[in-house]
């Protein structure tokens, strides 16, 4: 009673007073009232609003959807991943679940929830900023459909102005269509985080199943993503991701959407999340080349339009270059071929847990690798890998690094010799040389640190000797080396420097790869291509690239050098790690960089080309004795056993015309004559016209031992028949009905 009584007296006592705050009072609000009218009035003049009439033919942007070469969906491709569904196609579940947390009164109010207003405007008076918004899923349409009309910003004047705009267009989208109309629109729009936009997108990233399929707790999963959709993403926050699951089913739980018992059970359901495979997320590195590809030739239309993309792509034969390159890269740091000095992806990783993220540099700090499988026959690349974690590192080793090849480039050199009229028994000196260059001299060496003196082209290119592929790279000259690198289809600078016959050249790796389609073809080159045809929507081939086929080498130059690269890995530095484990007839090449940061292997059958490159991006030594034999020659034979597995094996190499045959001495590669020992006698092919004429001029019946050829054991026994050196008895070995007593 005290109060009124002491406002009376107030009054009566101060009656200008009074009479001054209640004229203020009443201008204020007669103010305000007039501003917000006017707000309202002239926030949209001039089509500063969109026109919700648009909606009518309004279609989201969706993606280009990819496939692989068996029509198996891949990825889609797009600024915004996104694949309609009609409303009736949503389950309920779903359609509860967004309601119930982003906007429990949709189907009641009109496009504004005046009951969430005065809430959301108190606690952002006391937070001192925008800590709690009103927007309704009308609202969230509105600034998701028209976001070049609508912005996004939040605070001062312009955020005033833009929430006038959403209540406007908001009401007008209301006045125009049904509520189920707006569901439908707003669930296909909505980001939902990992480049998913709408619920059918991001219930195949996330789950690998389509939006019909959901349970309830991966519809509650979904349902909590419209929040924070980096925040809890599922793929890198699951523990936050359940939190908020759980949160959404208590909502639906409490507003009687479903049971105590099916929110307890889908309380404790665990996070399944779908494989790679399932949900989009395979081969990212060969999806993001063909995206750049599309980019070029396509533009705008590529993320707009829904194309879809017909590839190359063997899902399986990629999953097995994955697997295969990953083992052997962790085999590697895990120390199986000695002491690996570096950090390792797993230590590297686990730092990145505890909040120390090393990947931020922007070279990848461990060790790196890339695969590239080919189908010789047309150029399909079969299965492409650019990296260990795309995540991590987005940058394409395979297609986008320039790394040296090192003794994988001299098979070039030697088509180029047996080109300009050499053949594999063409002696060349395996010794020292010491060439000038700018500044120091340069002394190349073999990588034992040996030297075997003459010896045959196919010995030196088998056991990758340094000093002979020098030596005939610079007996050819260098133009004619760098213009079969060419023709072979290597695009990057190559210069006329001697050390480029042994690998020293920076090039891509997909296109050194590419490269040996050459001899798996028997001299026809096919140019790596990923895209088979590109159609719209309603099935119209907009583009169908066709592949490209250049002759390099005879068939016969061709069928020589392949028979030279089987002995690679039938007796040569892939004898081990290669040979010993894949026994279907291929070729290939080892290579190793002088200074062991770069580590290849090469190799094909007649119908598949498959390559290895390892190092860091960074180029340093992988570790010590560092060998492509050994390091990357596991990963190929891996991948070409599980792949030949799977499918037929191919036959072997015909031998074409134009190829001869002598029996030689592969010490001298002159013609074997009858005093030549057993152990140096080979049948070697040569073209017509390049076979050897000249008997060897070494052994004879005075001199039967092999004056330079260490490998070679001393004494070794002369050919059957052959004459013996005076004084020396025959030995018989064989029982003689002729003999005489």
């Amino acid at each position: 009673m005290k109060n009124p009584s002491r406002l009376r007296r107030f009054t009566e006592n101060n009656p200008k007073l009074v009479r001054g705050i209640l004229f203020a009072t009443t201008f204020l609000v007669a103010f305000g009232g007039g501003a917000a009218y006017a707000s309202w009035a002239l926030v949209c003049r001039e089509g500063r609003c969109p026109p919700v009439q648009i909606l009518d033919s309004y279609t989201p942007r969706q993606t280009s959807k990819v496939y692989a070469a068996d029509g198996r969906f891949v990825a889609e491709v797009g600024l915004e991943r996104r694949t309609l569904v009609k409303i009736g196609e949503i389950p309920k579940l779903v359609r509860d679940a967004f309601v119930l947390v982003e906007d429990k009164r949709f189907y009641r109010h009109s496009g504004i929830d005046w009951i969430r207003v005065p809430g959301a405007a108190l606690r952002n008076l006391r937070a001192g900023s925008t800590q709690q918004g009103f927007s309704t899923i009308t609202m969230q349409l509105a600034r998701n459909v028209f976001p070049e009309r609508i912005s996004r910003e939040r605070r001062g004047l312009e955020g005033l102005v833009r929430k006038l705009k959403e209540v406007k267009v908001a009401r007008a989208i209301e006045t125009r269509y049904s509520k189920d109309k707006i569901l439908e629109l707003y669930l296909n729009q909505i980001n939902l985080g990992n480049g998913a936009y709408g619920v059918e997108t991001a219930s195949q990233r996330y789950f690998g199943k389509s939006v019909d399929d959901l349970n309830l707790a991966e519809a509650a999963t979904l349902a909590a993503l419209p929040k924070a959709p980096a925040r809890y993403n599922p793929r890198r926050f699951p523990e936050r991701a359940i939190q908020r699951r759980n949160t959404v089913i208590e909502v639906m739980r409490l507003n009687g959407a479903i049971s105590d018992a099916d929110a307890s059970l889908a309380k404790a359901y665990p996070l399944r999340l779908g494989s790679k495979a399932e949900s989009g997320e395979v081969a990212p590195y060969f999806i993001e080349w063909v995206r750049q590809q599309l980019d070029e030739k396509f533009g705008a239309r590529l993320y707009e339009q829904g194309l879809r993309v017909y590839t190359t792509l063997d899902l399986d034969m990629q999953s097995a270059a994955e697997r295969a390159l990953e083992n052997q890269l962790r085999a590697i740091e895990g120390g199986k071929y000695g002491r690996f000095p570096h950090r390792t992806l797993e230590q590297l990783s686990a730092r990145a847990a505890n909040g120390d993220d090393p990947s931020a540099a922007a070279n990848s700090p461990y060790l790196q690798g890339a695969f590239v499988a080919i189908d010789p026959r047309d150029g399909s690349v079969r299965a492409l890998v650019g990296g260990r974690q795309f995540d991590d590192s987005k940058f394409n080793r395979a297609t986008q690094a320039l790394r040296q090849p090192g003794s994988t480039f001299k098979p070039i050199v030697y088509a180029a010799a047996l080109q300009n009229g050499r053949s594999p028994a063409t002696v060349i000196d395996d010794a020292p040389i010491t060439l000038p260059q700018v500044g120091d001299a340069w002394s190349p060496q073999n990588y034992d640190g040996k030297f075997e003196g003459p010896i045959t082209l196919r010995r030196a290119l088998y056991m990758s000797r340094n000093l002979p592929a020098i030596r005939m790279g610079m007996e050819l000259g260098e133009p004619t080396v760098i213009d079969m690198a060419k023709r072979f289809g290597l695009s990057s600078t190559i210069p006329p420097y001697p050390s480029i016959h042994i690998g020293s050249a920076d090039v891509f790796p997909i296109e050194m790869i590419a490269s040996y389609t050459t001899f798996a073809n028997l001299g026809v080159r096919t140019s790596a291509n990923a895209i088979r045809r590109v159609e719209n929507q309603q099935g119209e081939v907009l583009w169908e690239p066709q592949p490209e086929r250049t002759q390099v080498l005879s068939s016969p130059e061709a069928w020589i050098m392949v028979n030279m690269m089987k002995d690679v890995v039938i007796r040569g530095t892939a004898a081990g790690s290669v040979g010993s484990r894949f026994r279907v007839p291929s070729g290939g090449k080892t290579g190793t960089t002088n200074d062991g940061a770069d580590v290849w292997f090469i190799g094909y059958t007649a119908d598949l080309v498959a390559g290895v490159w390892m190092g860091f991006d960074k180029p340093q030594k992988i570790k010590s004795n560092a060998q492509g034999g050994e390091l990357a020659g596991p990963a190929y034979a891996s991948f070409m056993t599980e792949v030949y597995r799977r499918k037929p094996q191919p036959p072997d190499w015909p031998r074409p015309e134009g190829i001869t045959t002598r029996d030689i001495d592969r010490t001298t590669g002159q013609l074997a004559n009858p005093y030549c020992p057993l152990e140096v006698v080979a049948t070697e092919y040569f073209l017509f016209g390049t076979e050897p004429i000249e008997e060897c001029t070494v052994h004879s019946p005075f001199n039967m031992a092999q004056p330079f050829d260490s490998t070679l054991r001393p004494g070794a026994p002369a050919r059957p028949g052959a004459p013996l050196p005076p004084g020396k008895a025959p030995r018989d070995t064989t029982p003689n009905p002729f003999k005489i007593p």
